[in-house]
């Protein structure tokens, strides 16, 4: 996939996020896992999706998710440095940092979604390593 396409559909999935401020934490929090996802092999994106995550759980007044965030966010740029980057984790604090993981239906959903809206072809893998 190209930059310019994977940052339409990360773009997007934040303006979805922006965009749920009535719906429920789970629904929101899907838009900011599939961002995740989608730009973790970016560090530019990755350390966007970390903040955003960072700032909704302040929001939610969500400790342990705040305190993982701060660790994500330390760490990103590591994973990027060192080239170890677990692929398909959705970012959240309970996950662990370096495991990789398979993105559930929800999220594959959600990321097919910002493809097609952002011009991307469906069958391109964002979770695939660059």
């Amino acid at each position: 996939m190209s930059q310019t396409r994977q940052r339409a559909a990360f773009n997007y999935l934040l303006q979805q996020f922006a965009a749920s401020a009535g719906q429920g934490p789970a629904q929101r929090w899907r838009y900011l896992e599939a961002a995740h996802v989608l730009g973790q092999n970016r560090l530019g994106l990755h350390l966007r999706a970390h903040w955003q995550m960072l700032r909704f759980a302040q929001a939610l007044g969500d400790k342990f998710e705040v305190t993982g965030q701060l660790r994500h966010l330390c760490m990103a740029p590591v994973g990027h440095l060192v080239r170890r980057m677990p692929y398909g984790n959705n970012g959240r604090a309970i996950a662990a940092p370096l495991q990789p993981m398979v993105p559930s239906a929800l999220l594959r959903a959600c990321i097919a979604e910002a493809m097609q809206a952002s011009g991307a072809a469906a069958t391109e893998n964002p979770a695939a390593k660059p």
